[in-house]
């Protein structure tokens, strides 16, 4: 998997438990999805479609450092499914662990918002 973002976990990312915001990793995972998608095809027009089953297998709090990995699952005739994962970074220690994954598919469209074929 390739490293495509990295963030520090602040206090407005935090709910009332402690935790980081589920809402709040989605949209880290949307926006690496993305920009990794953008460069695999090579194209700027690129909008989500879908988003996979989200599984949050452990917690992430304040100042955590989390590390968003994607990987090319398919590319279809019009679209992209990326793999992502989202891992907690423990950088005293070097050690990561994963926090949460899904699958983002994504559409490349054109000027007019209609999907169009990605060129391979």
């Amino acid at each position: 998997m390739e490293l495509v973002s990295t963030h520090i976990v602040l206090n407005d990312d935090i709910g009332v438990r402690g935790n980081l915001y589920g809402g709040k990793l989605m949209a880290w995972i949307d926006d690496a999805s993305s920009a990794y998608a953008r460069e695999v095809i090579k194209s700027p027009n690129t909008v989500t479609l879908k988003v996979s089953e989200c599984l949050f297998l452990k917690p992430s709090k304040l100042n955590n450092i989390i590390k968003l990995y994607c990987e090319t699952v398919k590319i279809g005739i019009t679209s992209i499914t990326v793999k992502v994962e989202a891992r907690r970074c423990d950088v005293t220690q070097g050690d990561e662990e994963v926090v949460c994954t899904t699958e983002v598919t994504l559409v490349q469209i054109d000027e007019d918002g209609r999907p169009c074929a990605i060129k391979k």
